[in-house]
């Protein structure tokens, strides 16, 4: 069963939106696995389209705590969350957010079918949504991603050996697809829990999968 949660609270504070990509009518991906901090970057990717009209999140592990979407600069009342483990459910859950909102970050269940990511990202294009989807476990299918961002390392700062106060973590990323240009590209994410996420400018990725410069 899909359970709505209904979301209230204070207007937060405003976050701009980090990387371009959750555009109307585009599928964007956020592979890694959990503790890098894709979750909180999907999140501030909904910030610009909850301008324009309702944004929701599909709650697959049940983990989402809407204070983190409000401090992305999601407005809590253009936010609706609906928690679905269930994976027979999850496609017809996301399909109908698709029809009539602006903007919809969806984890994707593991064993979810590569026929029915493909129908979601036609049914985005057709709506002129956006679609972030976000795999629990392995990648999307090869070309549905317009922008795909890999996650592939974290690290923290502000904490010395055995003491002090974390205060910023850089994501590094690695972008592919159309949205990147057509180039495989890295770029940092600097987090520091207050301000706005912010890009490093953006490398070309070498040939051998290192950073180039």
């Amino acid at each position: 069963m899909a359970e709505v949660v209904r979301v209230e609270a204070a207007t937060p504070e405003v976050f701009p939106r980090v990387v371009p990509g959750a555009e109307p009518g585009r599928v964007l991906g956020l592979v890694g696995p959990p503790g890098l901090g894709l979750t909180r970057l999907g999140l501030s990717l909904l910030a610009d389209p909850a301008r324009r009209g309702p944004v929701a999140v599909v709650d697959v592990r049940g983990w989402l705590c809407p204070p983190a979407a409000w401090e992305a600069g999601v407005p809590p009342e253009r936010l609706v969350v609906v928690r679905c483990a269930e994976q027979d459910l999850w496609g017809r859950v996301t399909a109908a957010l698709l029809e009539g909102l602006a903007a919809v970050y969806a984890e994707v269940p593991p064993g979810a079918g590569e026929a029915l990511l493909r129908r979601l990202g036609a049914l985005a294009r057709a709506r002129r949504a956006a679609l972030i989807l976000r795999p629990l476990r392995g990648g999307l299918p090869s070309g549905l991603a317009h922008l795909n961002l890999v996650g592939e390392a974290v690290r923290w700062e502000g904490a010395g050996p055995g003491h002090g106060r974390l205060t910023r973590r850089w994501l590094t990323l690695r972008a592919a697809g159309r949205g990147a240009g057509g180039v495989e590209q890295v770029l940092e994410v600097v987090d520091d829990g207050t301000d706005a996420l912010r890009v490093v400018p953006r490398l070309a990725a070498a040939s051998a999968g290192r950073a180039a410069g």
